[in-house]
């Protein structure tokens, strides 16, 4: 310390007393809150026109549906994903399984309008958006971006939600594995899915259909497997799906 210059020592003192008196700094908030359709719309066009590498998103056609949201913001928010996918070289949406259905009575051409590629998963999270991995866009109440969104640029929170479309990604079917054509409903489970969809007991069913109730277990077995469920409660769902009903 002999050797230290007394300067040197009391600039530094005068630093940490510095230090010590000022106010603590606030918190760094955690995003740039944006209310307002005009500025949603802005601050959603501006977003995905900035990608230049990836698009990131989980998604849910769906949760519009029975809310207040205006047609035109709906196909704005679509809209702006679709053009960021002809820029891009990499667009992965995140999509629960039941919109599709919900959305397009089922009807599979809903993998036309998603741009890039999509993966179904049971559920997502919450609605989000990420580009280039350095900015995310994610709703105020989790459900929809028209309600409000929060930009969020800080480099930690966006790689946590990075990580968590990475994990909901690698859990996810391929929709175009869901979406390419399914083999005709053989004639002979015909009578047994509108069975299965009247709510008949297997005994009554088997009776109306003048077969044995073993006969008629097997083949609702059949269905079941033909379907790709083990569920009678999915089944119909299922069957509307691949256009059977």
């Amino acid at each position: 310390m002999a050797n230290v210059p007394g300067s040197v020592l009391g600039r530094a003192a005068s630093r940490e007393a510095a230090a010590r008196a000022a106010p603590p700094q606030a918190p760094r908030p955690a995003g740039q809150c944006v209310r307002g359709t005009r500025h949603i719309c802005a601050a959603l066009a501006a977003l995905t026109e900035s990608a230049r590498r990836e698009v990131l998103t989980f998604d849910d056609p769906s949760a519009s549906l029975g809310q207040p949201v205006p047609e035109p913001f709906i196909e704005l928010a679509g809209s702006c994903v679709r053009a960021a996918a002809e820029r891009v070289r990499t667009v992965r949406q995140v999509v629960p399984r039941h919109a599709l259905a919900r959305v397009t009575a089922a009807d599979v051409a809903t993998a036309a309008r998603l741009p890039g590629r999509a993966r179904l998963t049971e559920t997502i999270p919450f609605k989000m958006i990420v580009v280039d991995r350095t900015v995310a866009a994610v709703p105020l109440d989790l459900e929809l971006l028209y309600n409000g969104l929060l930009l969020i640029r800080d480099p930690v929170v966006v790689q946590a939600l990075v990580r968590a479309h990475h994990a909901w990604w690698e859990a996810g079917q391929d929709l175009g594995d869901v979406a390419s054509p399914q083999a005709a409903l053989p004639p002979r489970l015909r009578p047994v899915l509108d069975a299965m969809l009247a709510g008949l007991t297997d005994e009554t069913a088997a009776a109306r259909l003048g077969i044995s109730g073993r006969t008629y277990s097997r083949r609702v077995g059949e269905l079941l497997a033909a379907l790709g469920t083990t569920s009678r409660f999915r089944a119909g769902a299922e069957a509307a799906r691949r256009g059977w009903l």
